[in-house]
Formats: C-alpha cells, structure tokens, sequence
C-alpha cells in the first residue's frame, strides 16, 4: 500500500518543483500553496519562513549528498598522490546516490544549487556551512593539496566557474545529447554526461595562472 503523502511532504515536493524550475526569489508562498492545494497556516506551520522552506527542500538533497562525500574523501584522503580528477571523481557516486530521493535528483539538485548562487541565497550557505562545513572545509583542503600553488582566491573563482559548468551541463544534458546525435552521431546516457564533463572541470582548476 502506498504511503499517504503527508501536508509537509506535500509542502516539499511542491516547493521543489518549482524552485527548480523558477528559482527561490520568483516563486512566491501563494504558487506553492497552490500547487500544494495547502494554506499558508500549513507553511507557517511547518517551516516558519520561506527561508527555513527552502532550506528543507535543499536539506533533502545534502544529507544524501554530504555524508557519502565525506566517504569517498575518507578512501581519497590517505593517498600518498592524488590529482584534482581524482577529487572530482569522488562526486560520481554521491550525485548518483541522489536518485534515490527522486527520479532525476542530481539534475534537480544541480538546479536548485545554481538557482542558490544567481538568486544570491546567503542563508543557504550559512546552512551549509553550519551542518556540512566539515565536508567542504576537506574538499577545499584535497584541492589545494592537488594544487599547491593556486592562491585561495584562485581556487575561489575556479570552484565557482566549476559549479557554474556542472550546473549548465546537467540542466542542458537532455538538449546537448540531442545535438550530439544529430551533429556527430554519438548515443550518449546521462550519465556518461559527467564523464566528459570531470575532465574538463579538472583541466579548468589545473590551468596555469595568468
């Protein structure tokens, strides 16, 4: 027997649905009553803010995301050598890992993280940092182990334009396989995506400095 689908389940996938899809700032509480067929007493309720809202519907993704990160750094970490590839590949399976909270999850959560920086959510990065900064303070410290003479403000504009490549190819993964098999004639999955694309996020933070 299926599982009824509770007020605040009802809350979260409405709100998801629609961040991704419009981002935090454009979407107001009104669409998500709406699509949630809930009033805004049940959002008050249930996360007091749009905030803490948003904050809830990320949270799904991380608390999948983060602790199987840390685990692939735990294999990664005691190596005597490793390179900014073989950092990168420890996001393989964690973002696959993302399906299991919904068909399509990393694409998803790609999305919502893209929307995070161009909609300038500062409290998500506090949230983050809060509950999962241990996970990114390893993946900045692998990095600059990898890459001893970036600067950290190099490594700060690299990251950034890496998130910026891994969200377009994700939220455009659909459209470029299209083109890749109308142009070149290649069958790619979606997930054979990412492999094109960590080679080229690693060439990207290894570049030579200006």
């Amino acid at each position: 027997m299926a599982k009824r689908e509770t007020t605040k389940d009802k809350i979260l996938n409405a709100a998801e649905a629609l961040f991704a899809e419009h981002g935090f700032e454009q979407t107001s509480l009104r669409q998500i009553t709406a699509e949630a067929d809930v009033n805004l007493a049940s959002v008050n309720y249930h996360f007091g803010s749009k905030k803490a809202l948003i904050q809830a519907v990320m949270a799904r993704y991380l608390e999948v995301l983060m602790p199987a990160l840390n685990a692939e750094f735990d294999q990664l970490e005691p190596r005597a050598q490793f390179s900014t590839r073989d950092v990168f590949d420890c996001f393989r399976e964690p973002l696959n890992a993302l399906k299991k909270v919904r068909k399509g999850g990393p694409t998803i959560f790609l999305s919502l993280l893209g929307f995070a920086y161009a909609d300038i959510q500062g409290h998500l990065r506090r949230y983050t940092m809060e509950h999962f900064g241990e996970v990114m303070h390893r993946l900045l410290a692998l990095l600059h182990v990898a890459n001893p003479n970036l600067s950290p403000a190099d490594m700060f504009w690299r990251l950034h334009f890496v998130l910026g490549a891994s969200v377009f190819a994700q939220v455009s993964g659909p459209a470029l396989r299209e083109i890749a098999a109308a142009d070149f004639g290649e069958s790619i999955a979606a997930d054979q995506v990412v492999d094109r694309l960590i080679p080229f996020l690693a060439g990207g933070v290894d570049a030579p400095t200006a």
